[in-house]
């Protein structure tokens, strides 16, 4: 919730700390420990996440045609554990874990993705990522990462323009047969929004997906780059 300068950071092969707050891996689940304050009053965060993996991936697969920029799910079928105390908050779940990283800022690049996954009944995650750059090109990324550890491709069918959201985002899912449906909007900014959708996938209808659009040119803008830090401080 606070972006904070390499001073404030420390990191080690199984800790990595932001300030007050850290991560550890324990060699069998990630324990994230956060003390932060949240915007506008300055509201206390103080709570513990556990995240088991069921399946530990060393996977990575490029985002964009130079290679500048990389994805891959760390731990994408996983169990949650999640105990605030500020705000009392208790609950357990389902949970993915996965990993990015450039070497250079995504304005560079990217004009603007969409992005889902969901858990199949086998209980494999399946992840579709939808990405446009800036030059026109398209790439299409549909991969089921199964229990054993094997990663495979699949098919998906075509693009389905979702309803805009209040920000006014376009926003798609890609879906076999049915046309995908927003069960419930769970993140609405200017230049990003993250929901839960319906969509059909490996021949499983009404499958529930986590979703999120990234409009990148929005991102970049003067304005939006002025109203960040009132929603993430930055301490350098």
């Amino acid at each position: 919730m606070t972006e904070r300068g390499k001073r404030f950071v420390e990191r080690d092969t199984t800790n990595f700390k932001i300030g007050p707050s850290n991560l550890h891996w324990n060699g069998k689940s990630l324990e994230i420990n956060i003390q932060e304050r949240s915007l506008p009053f300055g509201q206390r965060v103080i709570g513990k996440v556990r995240v088991h993996p069921e399946q530990l991936f060393n996977y990575s697969v490029p985002l964009d045609q130079l290679g500048k920029h990389r994805w891959g799910p760390l731990a994408p079928t996983s169990r949650i554990e999640v105990e605030f105390s500020k705000p009392q908050l208790k609950w357990q779940g389902h949970a993915y874990l996965d990993s990015n990283e450039g070497d250079e800022p995504i304005n560079r690049s990217f004009q603007e993705w969409d992005w889902a996954r969901a858990l199949l009944k086998d209980q494999s995650t399946a992840v579709v990522y939808d990405v446009r750059e800036k030059n026109g090109t398209e790439n299409l990324l549909a991969l089921k990462f199964r229990h054993d550890g094997s990663v495979e491709n699949f098919e998906i069918g075509k693009r389905y323009p979702l309803p805009p959201t209040l920000w006014r985002i376009k926003r798609n899912l890609r879906s076999d047969q049915t046309e995908p449906k927003v069960v419930q909007d769970l993140e609405d900014t200017p230049f990003y929004s993250r929901s839960i959708l319906q969509g059909d996938w490996l021949g499983e209808s009404k499958l529930l997906c986590m979703h999120e659009t990234l409009n990148v040119p929005r991102f970049s803008s003067s304005v939006v780059q002025m109203m960040l830090p009132w929603k993430m401080p930055r301490i350098t």
